[in-house]
């Protein structure tokens, strides 16, 4: 069975820093593209950044210059830096990857999300 697990989220004030990991786990053949999505209350989830296996990203405009996504492909983790946090940042954090397991077809799966909360 793949999972996705998340670490990493918390409490900031405005301005700090925080670094997101999620991992991938299970019975695993390859992970093509992997991505963070975010959810603020009453909003719709929206992209964060995404980044695919030969390292190419894509960040939404929101937070091109502070955001930076990176990845282990040994490990099948992908990482979210932040930094400049803002207050509209605050939302729950979803890891995505696209997996192809051992035994099932290609899927996109989620993780369970992890709060940041970044105080002004």
């Amino acid at each position: 069975q793949v999972r996705l697990v998340e670490s990493g989220g918390g409490l900031v004030q405005a301005g700090g820093s925080l670094r997101l990991s999620c991992a991938a786990s299970g019975s695993i053949f390859r992970v093509n593209s992997m991505g963070w999505y975010r959810q603020a209350p009453g909003k719709q989830r929206e992209l964060v950044a995404t980044i695919t296996n030969d390292g190419s990203t894509n960040y939404a405009d929101s937070v091109k210059g502070r955001f930076t996504i990176s990845r282990d492909n040994a490990k099948n983790t992908v990482y979210l830096q932040m930094n400049s946090l803002k207050p509209e940042d605050t939302a729950v954090y979803y890891c995505n990857a696209l997996i192809l397991p051992r035994w099932s077809p290609r899927a996109d799966y989620w993780g369970q999300g992890t709060q940041v909360t970044v105080s002004s």
